[in-house]
């Protein structure tokens, strides 16, 4: 059997990915520079894609085009690949929750440490956001093409954006995102996993985008008598990390120094 049938197999049976160790396992060559001549190849033609060190993708019909596949095609097969828990954050997750916006120029993924360098296949780039341990209870499960992916839910998708503020573009992008996220976000239900994992600045920063930019009141409150009852602390924060601080203007419930002026945008 040639390495091509082989794939051809693979695809046919619901196996959308595979691993260099597959095909060595596989039995195909005596020679590693031979199977990684023909991997190479493929890759050329279009047949197959490395979007990791050693783990490949192979490339339906119509993706060929494209000559790369959607990182949420095999994310879930590459974590597990890599033995990593992982969830799908921040603009990719509101864009997989239905929120309009643009899409994102990266995929956004949250796992474990230690860090690990950007996957990248000519138009898709992943970019790795780390944490010491996820909030498992704080997940949802997507349904995609080749199975299931695990995304942040509402709150945490906003926490994640508000948390990450300069990497997305800062808090103006983040309140035009919210302003159809806090649709899906229930304090009652979806706050208590996180208290652990989210820094209680990015509480105070959110509570204070959803009662001021985005009018969400009843959201807000919810929120800020949640964060009273619980063990957090709110202390004097910037309301930007990306603007000089600036206490001369203050926003005494949440605690913020408000350093910067926040529109939202038609999206």
């Amino acid at each position: 059997m040639t390495l091509q049938m082989w794939i051809k197999d693979r695809a046919i049976h619901g196996y959308p990915t595979f691993s260099i160790e597959d095909v060595r396992e596989a039995g195909m060559y005596t020679s590693d520079q031979i199977m990684k001549n023909e991997l190479n190849r493929l890759c050329s033609n279009k047949v197959i894609a490395n979007v990791y060190r050693g783990f490949y993708v192979i490339i339906p019909v119509h993706y060929v085009l494209r000559g790369s596949v959607p990182a949420p095609y095999y994310i879930d097969q590459l974590m597990a690949y890599l033995d990593k828990s992982y969830y799908v954050c921040m603009l990719s997750a509101a864009e997989l929750l239905g929120v309009a916006h643009q899409r994102p120029q990266q995929f956004s993924v949250m796992t474990t440490y230690p860090r690990r360098q950007l996957v990248t296949t000519r138009n898709v780039t992943i970019d790795w956001f780390y944490r010491e341990k996820l909030p498992e209870d704080a997940l949802v499960i997507k349904n995609t093409e080749t199975g299931t992916i695990r995304i942040s839910n509402p709150l945490l998708t906003a926490a994640d954006l508000v948390q990450n503020q300069q990497h997305v573009g800062g808090l103006s992008r983040v309140a035009t995102i919210l302003e159809e996220l806090s649709e899906q976000i229930d304090i009652d239900s979806q706050l208590p996993a996180l208290i652990p994992y989210v820094k209680t600045v990015a509480w105070q920063r959110l509570g204070f985008l959803l009662e001021n930019i985005i009018e969400d009141k009843e959201t807000a409150d919810k929120l800020y008598k949640q964060l009273r009852s619980s063990s957090s602390r709110m202390v004097y924060k910037p309301l930007s990390t990306s603007a000089e601080d600036n206490p001369s203007k203050r926003d005494r419930r949440w605690k913020l120094n408000i350093n910067v002026q926040i529109e939202t945008d038609d999206i």
